[in-house]
């Protein structure tokens, strides 16, 4: 079983690309989604209201993301230092989440597990993976995909400059999927690396840490 990391900038099209990997046969272990799920969990919640107060649950007594997302990507120091906190927080829990799925999916006789995840190298999970896939996209293309999703401009910029850098994400990468194009061409992309994995896919020696 290959395990890929799925990784690039924001709204770069991962979710495409992790969903023709999907068509082929493999599963994906959507990292957002494993972090909705840490979020729920009454620990981590009260965790984070021992942080910020009530003022981070919603009307349904539930984390309010929106809020959150508010605290942590600012521009100042304390933004700074509450995002390491959410990410110490959840990131060790949500790659537990994928190491005991990983040990289920290996009796399965599944082709390949793919890891999507925009904080791959940031959280320290590309060790989890055989290979790294960065999925390449203009500025432009992310910025306006971002705007589909009600972001502004300065919303964009922010989340961006929270993550690292886009170039050091693509040297660390193993391939390369160009998204400029169309959504055929990402596919034939995608299907020819599948067709080549057993020759590709080579460990990372790559390891990422925050300063």
């Amino acid at each position: 079983m290959k395990i890929i990391g799925l990784t690039g900038g924001i709204a770069s099209g991962k979710s495409a690309a992790a969903a023709e990997f999907a068509a082929l046969g493999a599963v994906v272990l959507d990292a957002d989604q494993a972090a909705h799920e840490v979020l729920n969990w009454p620990s981590v919640q009260q965790l984070l209201i021992e942080r910020w107060g009530n003022s981070i649950l919603n009307p349904e007594a539930e984390i309010n993301r929106a809020e959150l997302a508010r605290r942590v990507f600012g521009e100042d120091e304390n933004a700074r230092r509450d995002l390491d906190f959410l990410e110490e927080t959840l990131h060790p829990r949500i790659r537990e989440q994928f190491e005991a799925k990983l040990a289920d999916l290996r009796a399965q006789a599944i082709p390949a597990v793919v890891i999507d995840a925009p904080l791959l190298l940031e959280a320290g999970w590309a060790s989890l993976c055989d290979c790294l896939v960065f999925v390449d996209s203009p500025p432009e293309a992310r910025l306006e995909r971002a705007r589909r999703r009600n972001w502004t401009a300065a919303e964009f910029d922010k989340r961006e400059a929270c993550q690292m850098p886009i170039a050091e994400k693509r040297t660390q990468s193993t391939h390369i999927l160009d998204n400029s194009g169309t959504l055929a061409g990402l596919r034939a992309q995608v299907r020819d690396l599948w067709s080549s994995l057993d020759l590709a896919c080579s460990m990372l020696g790559h390891t990422y840490r925050k300063t």
